[in-house]
């Protein structure tokens, strides 16, 4: 099966040039130029007008499979992901059950190759007693090893300095954290109980999961990591003194990056008062000067990940008192928007967004074959509308939730089409029912 995307702008590797990309089977077999003459197609994509980049690569979703498939699971949220350009995700292993062993992730990755239409990666969740499951694992199967450093939903928090210490002395895998100090949290949790009682303010948020307690969580896997050469991947930076943390390591360790989550560049602190617990999340939204901070680091490349967090709840769980909320937004249809609205706010150029959500996350986690527009690599491949606006979506996605933060809120792009591995999932953008995905692989040795 062969297809021609006809004279779209392709975006890819620091290039902006008007060109085709011929697709045979699963694999991109040529790019052409504008004046190139063009082959013989199966099916040709008319992309004039449009522009074509690389699929969008989301390095931490929660699909909620197993365990709470009432929220969304791999099919509902892979679906809501290709009608927003992204062609390949890391799922997070705060299930229920939690998926802490090797058998637990052979049961997500069947239940994704039956019915996941993007790409897919699983996570191997840390605690403080499963060093038998990652001692050994396969870096070139598994995309990294989540600690949770302070809780989140879930039951992996990894407390004892004895694990962190065997963790980020052995791991094969990367390692992946969320940070955030668990004593200052119940420390603050109790100090606003005593102050509010049962009512207490969505804005207390930013104060109860504080800057503080990332501060000093991020301080401490990046001690880690300097002490034993770990190849650490923060997650979800969330203020302005861990980006300089991060900077200052990555001075003397080049393998400590972060992620930011497009969420932190759109909202601040300000916005809890009109989206109360629609915009809680752990870590928590902070001040403008973190938001600020944040966009400039990603502009810098300081931080070059960008990603979701995607984490769907039920409306009604999220219209509960704070005590009873969860943390959690679903982002990831609306991603790659809220980041060419950002570019066309002057943050980013068209270059830095194709990098922070192809590229770069594709070298960070030495993906095999994907991120660029290569003859050669997977066609995984998004192309969208710069100027249609989409003020649909927002209010009607695709999440099994049935619910997003923008429901009032239009978009100045449309995603048009996907392809995930030369198979068309989205067409207008509209699903084809058609299903592409495949077990994202790695180049690391064992």
């Amino acid at each position: 099966m062969s297809i021609l995307i006809k004279n779209g702008r392709i975006i890819n590797e620091g290039l902006s040039f008007t060109g085709s990309l011929f697709l045979v089977n699963d694999r991109i077999s040529h790019i052409y130029g504008e004046t190139d003459e063009l082959p013989y197609a199966d099916e040709i994509i008319n992309a004039e007008d449009l522009i074509v980049v690389p699929g969008i690569i989301d390095d931490q979703v929660h699909f909620r499979e197993p365990g709470n498939t009432y929220k969304g699971c791999i099919e509902s949220e892979s679906a809501a992901a290709v009608l927003g350009g992204v062609t390949s995700y890391m799922d997070m292993p705060n299930n229920n059950p939690p998926a802490t062993s090797k058998i637990a992730l052979e049961t997500k990755n069947k239940i994704a190759s039956e019915s996941s239409y993007a790409n897919w990666s699983f996570y191997l969740g840390a605690n403080n007693d499963n060093y038998n499951e990652f001692k050994d694992a396969n870096p070139s199967e598994i995309c990294g090893l989540k600690v949770f450093m302070g809780s989140s939903t879930g039951n992996l928090l990894v407390d004892n300095p004895e694990s962190l210490e065997r963790i980020f002395s052995e791991s094969p895998l990367l390692i992946a954290t969320h940070c955030e100090e668990e004593s200052v949290i119940q420390r603050n949790l109790a100090d606003a109980v005593v102050k509010y009682g049962e009512d207490i303010p969505f804005e207390e948020h930013k104060n109860i999961r504080s800057r503080e307690a990332c501060i000093l969580s991020t301080k401490k896997a990046i001690n880690l990591a300097l002490k034993h050469n770990s190849r650490l991947h923060i997650l979800h930076i969330s203020t302005a003194e861990e980006i300089e943390l991060i900077r200052e390591a990555q001075r003397i360790n080049s393998g400590i990056t972060g992620e930011v989550c497009v969420h932190y560049m759109l909202l601040d602190s300000a916005s809890y008062s009109s989206l109360g617990g629609k915009m809680k999340c752990n870590p928590s939204i902070k001040e403008q000067s973190d938001k600020e901070a944040i966009i400039r680091a990603v502009k810098e490349g300081v931080i070059k990940v960008v990603a979701t967090d995607h984490a769907p709840h039920t409306l009604e769980e999220k219209s509960r008192n704070y005590m009873n909320t969860p943390s959690g937004l679903p982002l990831i249809q609306h991603s790659f928007q809220i980041m060419w609205d950002l570019h066309k706010a002057g943050h980013f150029s068209e270059f830095d967004i194709v990098d922070r959500m192809a590229h770069s996350p594709a070298n960070n986690f030495k993906i095999a074959d994907r991120g660029f527009l290569r003859p050669g690599y997977f066609a995984d491949i998004l192309i969208f509308d710069p100027n249609k606006i989409d003020d649909r979506t927002t209010k009607y996605p695709a999440y099994r939730c049935g619910w997003s933060p923008f429901n009032d809120h239009s978009f100045s792009s449309s995603i048009i089409h996907t392809f995930v591995n030369g198979v068309q999932v989205v067409k207008e953008g509209a699903l084809t029912g058609l299903k592409g995905g495949m077990k994202l692989s790695f180049n690391y040795e064992k």
